[in-house]
């Protein structure tokens, strides 16, 4: 067999393999979009009879487990360190309640909307006093 035809057979390995690449922490209109997915996922799930806390928490894993995959944990908004996938799936189903509450506040349990605006209430993005113009 000619060594020109083995060539490009040995170099073909090397086209295939991935090339390794540092994920890009997750930014701020990528966690607007994952918080959004996981709360209509929540909302589906809801309406087709599952109990809320199992619809958060598959919807919560599904969004931990993205952004472990396609960010290696790592949030712009948090900082430069990695998460602990059960960092990430806290706030991920928070996320998912959150965005429940507010895209379809009538499949969340009661006590559980009303531990959200107690939360809403307490954040210090609302309980700063509006500056007149």
């Amino acid at each position: 067999m000619p060594r020109s035809f083995l060539a490009p057979l040995l170099v073909l390995p090397l086209l295939l393999v991935p090339a390794v690449a540092l994920a890009a922490p997750a930014t701020e209109a990528e966690m607007n979009l994952y918080t959004r997915i996981a709360a209509v996922n929540v909302c589906i799930s809801r309406g087709a009879g599952v109990p809320f806390d199992k619809a958060v928490g598959i919807a919560g894993e599904t969004i931990a487990q993205l952004i472990q995959g396609q960010h290696d944990g790592v949030i712009s908004q948090v900082g430069a360190k990695p998460l602990s996938i059960d960092d990430l799936r806290k706030g991920s189903i928070n996320s998912a309640v959150l965005g429940a509450a507010e895209i379809c506040p009538k499949e969340v349990p009661a006590d559980v909307m009303a531990k959200v605006k107690d939360a809403i209430k307490q954040s210090p993005a609302t309980s700063k006093p509006a500056t007149p113009k």
